[in-house]
């Protein structure tokens, strides 16, 4: 897993964080536990002021125990946010009187070990993924789709990050453009008509839908590597013409069955069970909005 960077829930708190592949280590945004163990309308204040007061009364900058990573703030831009590992966050919990300190003590561990866990053994975090997916009604056909598309994905998104492309920004971008060309609406545009918000946008496509991105990503990496593209403007390029690819069998494919690929159906339930379906993505670290993989 390379720079990741998930969200992951506590209770009804998201949590960003980043994995450290050469170290091996979670790192947790500081202002997210903040929030979500002390309720702040202004954590990123209680933060700063909390910083103060530990230096004046124990001499210890909790600073020195941060590091800093750019991260989706909450108006989708890139920002530096001070984050700690799961020892710098107990130190930093002690400082902060609330009920749910020992709650998100055990649900840190309880992260930690999985991730553990999931690189001693990858094919559990696949094995949780199916389950999942079961669990919301897909078919097992539909989840080998799923699977697929998200290899194919994954070699086009390494591809890019060897070749000067950097940030999920640039991901989305060039994300975009791909999907635009092969479908004919952008993801947004996907997204509203499925009547999708925060839900990954692949978890709600047909298996036609799933395939035809594939195609499109998989035209774009085999592209990009015969002309050995490099950076925004000739991965782009490679973008294009591999979402062409994708576009002209999808016209095809429309002619000779005279139905859309491209629809509004989702895997969405009504009333509350929308509400628990939108929970339940959040724990489970399903991809945010507007991320490499949804955007």
């Amino acid at each position: 897993m390379k720079n990741e960077k998930n969200l992951v829930a506590f209770e009804k708190h998201g949590i960003r964080r980043h994995f450290d592949e050469a170290k091996g280590v979670w790192y947790f945004s500081v202002v997210d536990v903040v929030a979500a163990l002390t309720e702040s309308a202004n954590p990123r204040d209680y933060w700063f002021k909390m910083k103060i007061r530990v230096e004046t009364e124990d001499g210890l900058e909790l600073s020195t125990i941060c590091r800093r990573f750019k991260m989706k703030a909450s108006d989708g831009k890139m920002r530096e946010t001070d984050c700690a590992d799961v020892e710098g966050l107990l130190r930093i919990i002690q400082s902060i009187p609330s009920p749910k300190a020992e709650p998100f003590k055990r649900w840190l561990a309880k992260v930690g070990y999985e991730r553990i866990r999931d690189m001693g053994d990858p094919a559990r975090s696949l094995d949780r993924a199916r389950e999942f997916w079961r669990q919301q009604g897909r078919s097992e056909k539909w989840i080998q789709q799923r699977m697929m598309g998200q290899e194919t994905r994954n070699k086009l998104t390494d591809y890019w990050q060897e070749h000067e492309i950097s940030g999920e920004a640039e991901y989305a971008i060039l994300t975009n453009i791909i999907h635009t060309e092969w479908s004919g609406v952008s993801v947004k545009t996907h997204k509203a008509l499925k009547g999708l918000q925060s839900q990954n946008l692949r978890d709600h496509m047909s298996e036609a839908e799933l395939i035809f991105t594939a195609l499109a990503e998989l035209s774009t990496r085999q592209i990009a590597e015969s002309v050995e593209a490099t950076g925004m403007r000739e991965n782009a390029e490679a973008g294009q013409q591999g979402g062409r690819i994708a576009k002209g069998a999808r016209l095809e494919l429309e002619q000779k069955t005279g139905k859309h690929v491209v629809t509004g159906e989702n895997f969405l339930p009504s009333g509350q069970s929308r509400k628990a379906l939108k929970r339940a993505s959040a724990a489970s670290g399903d991809t945010p909005d507007d991320t490499p993989e949804d955007a």
